[in-house]
Parts: structure tokens; sequence; C-alpha cells
């Protein structure tokens, strides 16, 4: 294992040098918070798909192959169509409207008034999924090093807010395509072909599985639909997905780019499901189906080679642990703790919105350890996340990309109503149950439709500004609270 434990080693000292560099670089807001809005395709392509891939897609992709086989795909599949969706059809519109945060957006098209609640929104759906995967490390942790649990997520996740807080968006940029890198390299290109050579190959693993394991709908039509309902419209509204498409040069980057990170997630779906398919095979009786990653990358790869597959699913926990991390951050800090101040403040005052923004990311990652201490299950943490966030934002946000007659009250409404329902059903009927995600996001929409037609059209001129804004006319403008310029 020293070689191993040599190239993790060194994985993990680069990253925090990548953070040292992106400390120097990110001068201003808009370098800090959105890499300065420069980045090409193929380094938006590979962040893009590094943010999206994190430990659920792995270490969970692997299990769900190997209790359901090739329909475990369906998880990691549905975040590639959503992404597909989001590159395609609301990138350009996206990343023409030169904001920081999804609550900006909101401010925009509805006249201002729904920030603070939204915010509130999507602020506990980014901290519980960089909660998410910060637990993961727990995993990967024990198995390089044989490590208790607590001390696995303190380290895991102190080298991730080491990074993030010294350079922001530039650090999380250049430690995201090194990570997307060392994953393609150690799950597609390593564990895969291994994996299915190891277990004999795909006939021998035919003869060895129940034929459901090779059926595309094996897991069943009602958790596909979940799936499609929790990720794929997930991928549309969430913060840390959002603050990628800000950093594109261009809306040719942001199409074309996420164009090719989702067709990248949808190959990463299949080699998961089929690394767990041979999992299943070599081991039948593991305890746990998340045990599948960790046993077979232990016991079936070479040394050197099973060290590199070990950082890239460290790649993989980090990459969605620091994006998610610094999306939690900037809406606390812009959506948040900046319109109160400016609420108790009024005056303002000049103040350094990078300090401040590294703090909050520090403060974050801090409440970010300390909850995933608190808790254990990694699905469930997931489940709440996008239960909160597709319950309560989908309906405001598409609504107001695609309707023009919904209002701010109708917006507020959806948020609400279905923030309400989606927390109520879970504690009814169970986190992982299907209801709160199906009446609550149906209860969002019945509230955004009623009360917006109910209620006053959006004033005229807010809405000739926001279509100046998603045509790319308008000058981007600061979020309400700020004060200073952000440089571009």
């Amino acid at each position: 294992m020293a070689v191993d434990y040599l190239v993790i080693v060194v994985y993990l000292a680069g990253m925090l040098a990548m953070g040292w560099w992106g400390m120097r670089r990110a001068k201003s807001k808009s370098e800090f918070l959105v890499a300065g809005r420069r980045l090409g395709p193929a380094m938006y392509s590979g962040t893009m798909a590094a943010i999206v891939l994190g430990g659920a897609s792995t270490i969970g992709g692997v299990g769900l192959g190997y209790q359901y086989g090739l329909s475990g795909a369906w998880m990691v599949f549905t975040i590639g169509l959503g992404l597909l969706a989001l590159s395609v059809f609301f990138s350009a519109r996206i990343a023409r409207l030169k904001v920081y945060t999804v609550s900006e957006m909101l401010d925009l098209r509805y006249g201002g008034r729904a920030g603070v609640i939204s915010g509130v929104v999507m602020w506990a759906y980014t901290l519980m999924l960089a909660v998410t995967s910060t637990i993961a490390y727990a995993t990967i942790f024990d198995v390089l090093f044989d490590i208790n649990r607590t001390l696995a997520i303190v380290l895991g996740g102190s080298i991730v807010v080491a990074y993030s807080t010294l350079g922001g968006m530039w650090s999380i940029t250049l430690t995201d395509m090194v990570q997307f890198v060392v994953k393609t390299i150690g799950v597609l290109l390593l564990l895969l072909p291994i994996a299915v050579v190891k277990a004999g190959g795909f006939g021998e693993m035919r003869a060895q599985l129940p034929t459901a394991y090779f059926d595309p709908l094996g897991i069943g039509g009602e958790t596909i639909f979940t799936y499609v309902l929790i990720y794929t419209f997930g991928m549309l509204i969430g913060q840390d997905i959002w603050q990628r498409v800000f950093t594109a040069r261009s809306d040719r980057t942001a199409r074309w780019g996420g164009t090719v990170a989702g067709t990248y997630c949808l190959a990463y779906a299949l080699a998961g499901a089929v690394i767990g398919t041979a999992a299943k095979v070599l081991y039948p009786k593991l305890a746990s189906p998340d045990d599948a990653f960790a046993t077979i990358v232990k016991d079936e790869l070479p040394v050197g080679v099973r060290g590199l597959v070990l950082a890239a699913a460290l790649a993989a926990v980090m990459s969605t642990s620091s994006g998610a991390l610094i999306a939690c951050a900037t809406v606390a800090n812009n959506d948040i703790w900046s319109r109160l101040r400016g609420i108790v403040r009024p005056s303002g005052g000049e103040h350094d919105e990078v300090k401040g923004n590294r703090a909050f990311i520090l403060l974050m990652g801090l409440a970010v350890i300390g909850t995933a201490i608190a808790l254990n299950d990694v699905v469930q943490a997931l489940t709440v996340a996008y239960n909160l966030l597709v319950g309560g934002l989908l309906v405001p946000i598409l609504g107001g990309l695609l309707w023009r007659r919904g209002t701010a009250q109708g917006a507020l409404a959806a948020v609400a109503v279905g923030g309400l329902a989606v927390v109520g059903l879970m504690a009814a009927h169970g986190i992982l149950a299907n209801e709160p995600v199906y009446y609550g996001l149906s209860a969002s929409f019945a509230a955004y439709v009623v009360v917006s037609l109910a209620t006053r059209p959006t004033d005229a001129a807010v809405l000739a500004a926001w279509r100046e804004r998603l045509a790319g006319r308008a000058p981007a403008i600061e979020s309400p609270s700020e004060q200073i310029p952000a440089a571009q």
C-alpha cells in the first residue's frame, strides 16, 4: 500500500497547491466567485462534469449497479439528462444574465422581492449537498488509512475547505480539471475494464446473475420517474450548477461545453452500473451495496493502480463538495447576509468583497464538517437536499423563464407552499418516500399559477429590463446589497 499512499498524498498536496495559486489570481469578486466569467469550452466541460459527478454518482452509482444491475445507471443517467437539458435550452440565457446567484435571477425577473426566501431554500439545498459529499470521505479514507469516521471527515473536509477558501472559483476550477482527468483515467479507463475482466467478461456475468440484472428498466418505472423529477429537474435550477454556467466566457461555451459534459455523464452512468454488476459476480454477499466500490478497488486492483482509482473516488467527492461549498457560501453571503446587513445598516459602506466571501466559505465549511459528523446516511441527506430544491424552487425559476404572467406574489407562494409541503410530507411519509417531491411539486405549481393569476401582472418596466438582460443587451448590475462594482 506504500505506493498507493504516495499517489494519494501527492494528489492531496497538489489540490492544496492549486488553492494557493488560485488565491494569487482571485483579486476581485468576479474572479473569486465565477472565475472572471472567462472559462473556455475545454475547461468549462471538464469542470461541469466534475461537479455533477460526485461521491453519490461514483460510489452510489456502483452500489446501484451492484443492487440492480445495468438499470442502476438511471440515477446518474438522469443527472446527465438534466445537464443536457440545461445546456441546450437554458444555459445561454442564464449566462447572459451576468448574476452570481439564482436568487438574483429571481429578483431581476420578479422585481426584487423573491431573494431572501428563495435564498434560504437554496442555502439549505447547497448545505446538504456539501454534507453528503463530505460524509463520503469516511468510506474512502477508511479504505486508505483505516481511520475512524470522524477523523476521515475532518481530514477530507479540511482539504476542500482550505483550497476553496484560498482561491475561490479559480482554485476549484483548476482542481476540478485535475479531478476530471483523474476520474476519467481511474474509473473509465482502468476500473471499468479491469472489473469486467476479473468477473469473467460479459458472458460470464450474464451466466452468473439473474436476467433482471440486464433489464434496462429493472430498477422500476416509478423509481426512474422519481429520479427524473429530483435529479433531471434539480440540474436545471441548482446554485452549484448555475454558478458554473456563470463562469462560461460566451453563450456558445455554455451551450456546447455543457452538452459535452452531459454526454460524458451518460457514459459515466453506464460505467458505474457495469462495475457494480461485475462486483456482484465477484462478491455476491456484501453487507451493503455501497461497499462494492471500495471492495473491488481494494481486492482486485494492482498496487499503484489502486491508489489512482482511490484518488479518482476522492476526486469525485472533492469536486462536488467544493462546488456545493462555494455555492452555499455565495448564497449565504450574497442572498441572505448582505440583504440582512442592508436592513440593519442601510447606509452600507465599502467592504472587501473577496475577503467577505472567503470568510463565508470558511464559516460554511466548518458548518458542513460539523453536520457531516452528526449525520450518517448519505442517501437521506441527498434526498432532503433535492426535495427542498425541486419542491421549493423549480416552479418559480422555470416559470420565470417561460411564463410572462408569473408574478412575485406567485413566486413567493410557490416557494413557501412547495417548501413547507415537502418538509411536512418527509416528516409524515419518510425522507426516502416518493410522496414529498410528487405532492410538494404539485402544490408549488398550483400556488404559483393561482396566485399569479389572482395578482397584478409584473410591472412592464421590470419585464422589459428582464428581456434586455436575457438578450445580453443590458450591462450587468450588482446584487441589491452591493456597494462596490465587481471587476469583470
